[in-house]
């Protein structure tokens, strides 16, 4: 059986394919050994989507799992409006728009759609301004490359990194490893 990439996982994927191997070794232990402030914050901001508790409209979607089996992917969509049809992914705190933001978006995009939901706006939403960022649909060249990314985690190798030592994951919760 083909085992699918976690969406949550795609984000920290293109920040340092590193840190996906290091979540999947720290899974099992207890959140508060290794999540800092920024996840803390996350998980209780997700909270009301995952307990469907942010809307009690009918035509909302919230916390509803999807999956792409031509990407092999599963996972969760933070807001899907029926009526609009807009996906909405809420993020703490937007300073910048990354790369790894969008191909998670991007990610439940085509879970969606592949599950036949007809997806017109793409937005990300930061809770702390509340202000909203609009995303445009993917076009041929965004899927292939989002293509590629999702192949690039489904090959990732260790072994190549071992002796790894990234800047961003400096500033991360993994920066007290010593590789």
């Amino acid at each position: 059986m083909e085992s699918y990439i976690q969406i949550s996982k795609i984000n920290d994927f293109c920040f340092c394919p590193l840190s996906v191997y290091l979540h999947s070794v720290y899974e099992s232990f207890n959140t508060s050994l290794y999540h800092d402030t920024p996840q803390i914050e996350g998980k209780l901001n997700h909270a009301t989507i995952d307990e469907g508790r942010y809307s009690t409209s009918k035509h909302i979607m919230q916390g509803t799992s999807v999956y792409s089996e031509k990407y092999g992917l599963m996972g969760k969509i933070d807001t899907y409006d029926a009526k609009k049809k807009t996906l909405v992914e809420r993020k703490t705190k937007i300073k910048t728009i990354r790369h790894g933001y969008v191909y998670q978006l991007y990610a439940q995009y085509f879970c969606l759609r592949e599950m036949g939901y007809e997806v017109e706006k793409l937005y990300f939403h930061s809770l702390k301004d509340n202000k909203r960022y609009p995303v445009p649909l993917p076009e041929e060249r965004d899927e292939k490359r989002f293509g590629a990314m999702v192949e690039s985690i489904k090959n990732f190798d260790i072994k190549k990194y071992i002796g790894h030592r990234c800047h961003k994951c400096g500033d991360s919760i993994y920066g007290f490893l010593a590789w």
